[in-house]
């Protein structure tokens, strides 16, 4: 079954947990950024109904959410460019959600890894809908009939289970209703690591504020820990190879290719041979030119919630404009009337 008859459309989003750092920068918002560039419609959205699959604090939920949308407008998504929407104002996600819950076999999501790593050995006692969240996850990118998914390696399982709902909803009546969406994976996406431990993923789970550079972080913060982030006392090497087994010198050297949009070979052919006192302060002029502008951007728009919450509204309506109509022909399809 081909994608020839549906509009290419990108959908994807982020969970409003809070603490936005340069890992889902690099890792997410910044290839957002480049997506929106190509001649192609792009929804990007704040899933905040995946959120509450665990009990969140009202007031941090809401803050997270406002804070999500400015990190991603100060990073460049424009609200003119692409749909940017908070999921739980576009009810459309919530009702194909249920009629992909009754789609989807109780098998399929039993298989699920995260599923199986989130609730471990306490499975009786997790939410239901942390258990059916892929069958919600499956809804927000069909229900914009949407052809390519940015993911990360660890959401590639939720997405081939979204492509088999929609083949299994497609058979079941007879239709080429549902695309089956493409993942986008985009090159090595950047596998930002802690600045205290190079083995460690960058979380704003770490107790210590100093292994990661968060998005609201100002110019000053952002130099001061970049020179004290850890690192050897070898001098750099001149090709990939010779990071081997120096997990804080390639995660460094990582970061800097990531933010200047370059090859880790592209770095190395500049920079092989220095020490890290040469290259610290490189990186930190480089983090703060990148970033410094970003946590300025977010500050402003956070000390405005009422037009953030104005952008999201229009977001919502944009987006329902799509979404109506799909969960509408949906509904006829199934034989639900009105």
């Amino acid at each position: 079954m081909s994608n020839t008859n549906f509009t290419p459309r990108v959908f994807s989003g982020i969970q409003p947990s809070g603490d936005l750092h340069l890992g889902n920068y690099l890792g997410a918002i910044q290839g957002f950024v480049r997506m929106q560039a190509q001649d192609i419609q792009t929804v990007y959205c704040m899933v905040d109904m995946h959120a509450i699959t665990v009990w969140q604090d009202p007031a941090d939920l809401r803050h997270s959410t406002r804070e999500l949308a400015a990190g991603f407008i100060a990073s460049g998504i424009s609200p003119e460019k692409s749909i940017l929407i908070n999921q739980s104002q576009v009810p459309e996600h919530a009702q194909l959600a249920w009629v992909f819950n009754c789609v989807a076999r109780m098998g399929w999501m039993g298989r699920m890894t995260q599923w199986k790593d989130k609730a471990g050995k306490n499975a009786e006692a997790a939410s239901l809908g942390l258990f059916a969240y892929p069958a919600l996850m499956a809804a927000d990118i069909l229900v914009y009939h949407a052809t390519h998914v940015p993911v990360g390696e660890d959401q590639k399982q939720h997405l081939e289970l979204t492509r088999d709902i929609a083949a299994k909803f497609n058979h079941d009546y007879g239709v080429d209703f549902f695309p089956i969406t493409e993942p986008v994976i985009e090159g090595a996406a950047t596998r930002v690591m802690s600045l205290r431990d190079g083995s460690k993923k960058m979380s704003k789970s770490d107790p210590s504020d100093a292994s990661r550079i968060n998005m609201t972080d100002d110019a000053d913060t952002i130099a001061k820990k970049i020179r004290k982030a850890k690192t050897d006392p070898d001098a750099l090497p001149s090709e990939a190879a010779g990071l081997e087994g120096r997990p804080e010198a390639r995660n460094l050297v990582n970061i800097y290719a990531a933010l200047n949009e370059q090859s880790v070979d592209a770095v190395l052919a500049e920079v092989g041979g220095q020490q890290f006192g040469t290259f610290k302060p490189k990186l930190a002029e480089l983090a703060v030119a990148k970033m410094s502008p970003i946590s300025s951007e977010m500050a402003r728009l956070m000390a405005d919630p009422a037009e953030i919450d104005r952008i999201l509204a229009k977001g919502a309506e944009q987006a329902r404009e799509i979404t109506a109509p799909i969960l509408k022909r949906t509904y006829e399809i199934i034989g639900m009337v009105g």
